[in-house]
């Protein structure tokens, strides 16, 4: 049976960082409810993030007057409809997808692409972004196109998979995989604690990689998925009138930790827990890393690389996990064995082994 491999990871964000200007609003909500304030202050203060990026460029007074960005797309009482969110979406996200997508250094050999896989949750357009990459990148009119939407911060995974079945069916398939995200663009003016978080959290990035037959980089060995049950209520992702909206409870971290624990042997049935080199879990959160941890019981040097793309970068949904691949792969010995792992709406997760080409 053909082995499907990514070959190489390229990433990109946004030029504004946009952390502080939106901590700090979110920091405003709460003035006069000193313990939902105290609650807030806590909840930023363990989140590990330290930088997250958008196309909003920061308001001159870190986000504390009417409008939180230089653009005024977000003014305090006027936030934007989905129609102004989308058209800024539409206008954006080609381009950070194409500046990412030609850090993958392609050349000549852009020609010979098959297909292209999209996953994105914060934007839908037709013609969609995939049509306006082919043009901008140059990739073959031929090219077979497949959008996975919707899927939130587990459709990296889903997308390798897909890749992984069109190259074992056609191995001389050359499969480029964009992980497209723009969340900053659907932030909500609310005063629900749990929603607010998203303004702690989520920020913008783009991963492209290319998987191939070709014996380079990491071999992706096996996939696995589990809904976790009872638990549908805690994450959605809905469009509404103003944007798409988020609902992220707190007990997301509980959840996933004993559903891991109790299915740990199902999940990593391939290649055991003991026998992982590399971790690439999906930094939706510092308590979600932490679940994951202690659910494996994993040495805390082992989520180091997730650990700091979510410091660097925060929660970019779908691209995040290739961030933290991209990390791993840059040092990865050959023959290392690894895991990749990424939850969302459902609950679910969704788990990826692989190993390091010799």
């Amino acid at each position: 049976m053909t082995r499907a491999y990514i070959n190489r990871i390229a990433t990109g964000v946004p030029p504004h960082d946009v952390h502080t200007a939106f901590v700090s609003y979110a920091l405003s909500l709460f003035e006069r409810d000193e313990r939902r304030l105290i609650a807030l202050k806590r909840m930023i203060e363990r989140a590990g993030i330290e930088h997250r990026y958008s196309y909003l460029r920061p308001a001159g007074d870190g986000g504390e007057g009417a409008a939180l960005d230089a653009d005024s797309f977000y003014i305090r009482g006027n936030f934007p409809n989905a129609a102004a969110r989308m058209r800024l979406f539409e206008a954006e996200a080609p381009e950070l997808a194409e500046a990412t997508i030609e850090r993958l250094g392609l050349g000549a050999a852009r020609s010979r692409i098959s297909h292209l896989l999209l996953t994105s949750c914060a934007g839908l357009s037709a013609p969609g972004v995939e049509l306006d990459l082919i043009q901008r990148c140059r990739l073959p009119t031929s090219i077979e196109r497949t959008t996975i939407g919707f899927m939130g911060c587990y459709a990296a995974i889903n997308a390798l998979k897909l890749a992984r079945h069109i190259v074992r069916s056609e191995p001389s398939a050359r499969v480029l995989v964009v992980n497209l995200e723009l969340c900053t663009l659907h932030f909500q003016e609310t005063i629900d604690l749990e929603q607010v978080l998203c303004f702690v959290l989520f920020s913008d990035g783009c991963a492209a990689c290319l998987v191939t037959a070709d014996p380079q980089g990491i071999a992706l060995d096996d996939f696995k998925a589990m809904i976790l049950p009872n638990t549908r209520e805690l994450m959605a992702w809905t469009i509404r009138d103003f944007g798409f909206d988020m609902v992220l409870s707190g007990k997301v971290p509980a959840a996933i930790q004993d559903a891991i624990r109790a299915r740990s042997n199902e999940i990593l049935a391939a290649t055991p827990a003991d026998s992982i080199d590399l971790w690439a879990i999906h930094p939706g959160g510092r308590t979600i890393l932490d679940a994951v941890q202690a659910a494996l019981d994993l040495r805390p040097a082992a989520l180091a690389a997730s650990r700091d793309i979510l410091r660097r970068y925060g929660n970019m949904s779908s691209a995040t996990v290739m961030f933290v691949l991209n990390a791993l792969m840059r040092s990865a010995a050959k023959g290392a064995h690894g895991c990749a792992m990424s939850f969302g709406p459902g609950l679910v997760a969704e788990t990826m082994t692989f190993s390091v080409a010799s």
